[in-house]
């Protein structure tokens, strides 16, 4: 073989290796099945819709019903207290009650403290609870155009639903995850897990922007899987 055929046959080899390579980093960044990378990849990337028309009443339905729409509910219990019950520790209910929820312990997610939850006019917004989906996100990314039924359904599913520390909620509002993340940083694969598995049940997608920042924080935990939408099995972590 002359030593042109030669190059010419090692060039085309490592030109193969190479889109090997390329086509295996790209898969990798996909994530491995199941994962919220690759979840994450599936989404949809489109530019925020307008704000114009949201109604938290109006489009999502009363706060904290018990909508017969989401997933679990039907209990009778409110939405509200179905989360704390399920995120609070030492919970004690209110007598003759096995819904409210008088007092409890909340290891909060957004910043990694404890805090001591007692109900009453002063006392029960210290946890609050949280859309891990911003309700107006929500809307600006594809819920204006599902059913009432399955807006309602959004606003109340657990998968979407956390107890949090108050005033960290409040400096959330309806920031997506390029604008706002928890300031525990051992919360925050599992809450960017959340925000893609609550987008792909519900069919809504993620802005350049948002996308970018959700696949900074799931870099850093490749193997986080997708949180399924069994609404009272989503635990904290």
């Amino acid at each position: 073989m002359n030593p042109r055929t030669t190059r010419t046959a090692l060039a085309a080899v490592l030109l193969a290796a190479a889109l090997a390579g390329c086509s295996s980093a790209g898969e990798k960044d996909k994530g491995g099945p199941g994962t919220a990378r690759a979840a994450l990849a599936e989404l949809p990337v489109k530019k925020a819709a307008a704000k114009s028309g949201y109604d938290r009443e109006a489009k999502f339905g009363p706060a904290w019903s018990d909508s017969t729409s989401a997933p679990g509910s039907g209990n009778s219990c409110d939405t509200r207290n179905d989360i704390l019950a399920r995120d609070l520790t030492d919970k004690k209910f209110k007598s003759g009650s096995k819904c409210v929820i008088d007092a409890g312990t909340l290891a909060d997610p957004y910043t990694g403290g404890k805090i001591r939850f007692e109900r009453g006019r002063k006392t029960s917004s210290a946890v609050q609870i949280d859309h891990i989906v911003a309700l107006s996100n929500a809307w600006q990314t594809g819920a204006q155009k599902l059913p009432q039924a399955r807006r309602e359904a959004l606003a109340n599913d657990p998968l979407n639903l956390v107890s949090a520390d108050g005033p960290a909620n409040m400096g959330k509002g309806d920031k997506d995850a390029s604008a706002w993340l928890p300031a525990n940083k051992g919360f925050r694969c599992t809450y960017v897990a959340r925000q893609v598995a609550v987008k792909k049940a519900y069919g809504l997608w993620v802005t350049e922007e948002e996308r970018d920042a959700m696949r900074k924080v799931l870099e850093g935990c490749p193997g986080e899987t997708l949180p399924d939408g069994d609404a009272k099995g989503v635990a904290l972590r």
